[in-house]
């Protein structure tokens, strides 16, 4: 992933921002942070002054990290991901809750969940769900249970825009944990 450090933001971002700012300052449970900050965020995907077009630039070599906002006290960042054709994350899992929601293209989501080991065999992987989501889609989680592999399945860029319950510029991503893919 190729990161970009906090650009100019627009007036449209500055307002999300604004009312994610207003869920968060909440201090409710983060499954539930996530839902409402998905709330707030549907409304603006797919507008075309949410983004500047430096914003909406991608990387040849892997999917790019725009960071649009991160929150002096570290509560939240907000970060677009620009996709080209075919790019896609490792099969990871988050160091906070997390909202993406689909900007303009589709992004594909492969759901995982952990099988905690036996005496049979060792903790391992196992493939629950595969989700396609499309321009407005959003979704949202908090750990544990958001170990996934995300790609663009379509053939122009995608973009999604991501809300973090965490500072991301400060730690580098918000992936906590990569794993290896699971057999099969």
């Amino acid at each position: 992933m190729t990161t970009t450090t906090p650009a100019r933001t627009t007036t449209r971002t500055a307002g999300l921002v604004r009312e994610i700012r207003a869920v968060v300052d909440r201090g409710l449970p983060p499954d539930l942070t996530a839902y409402l900050v998905g709330e707030r965020m549907a409304p603006h995907l797919g507008a075309p002054d949410l983004l500047t077009a430096g914003q909406r630039e991608g990387c040849a070599d892997r999917y790019r990290q725009h960071v649009l906002h991160s929150e002096p006290d570290g509560s939240f960042s907000v970060v677009a991901l620009v996709w080209l054709p075919g790019q896609e994350t490792a099969i990871h899992d988050h160091v906070a809750w997390c909202v993406a929601g689909v900007h303009e293209g589709e992004e594909s989501e492969l759901r995982y969940r952990l099988v905690p080991a036996t005496a049979a065999e060792g903790a391992h992987l196992v493939a629950i769900e595969e989700v396609v989501n499309r321009p407005g889609d959003v979704c949202g989680f908090a750990p544990p249970g958001d170990i996934h592999r995300v790609r663009n399945s379509c053939r122009t860029k995608a973009i999604s825009l991501h809300v973090y319950g965490a500072d991301v510029v400060r730690l580098g991503s918000s992936v906590r944990r990569i794993y290896p893919h699971p057999a099969g």
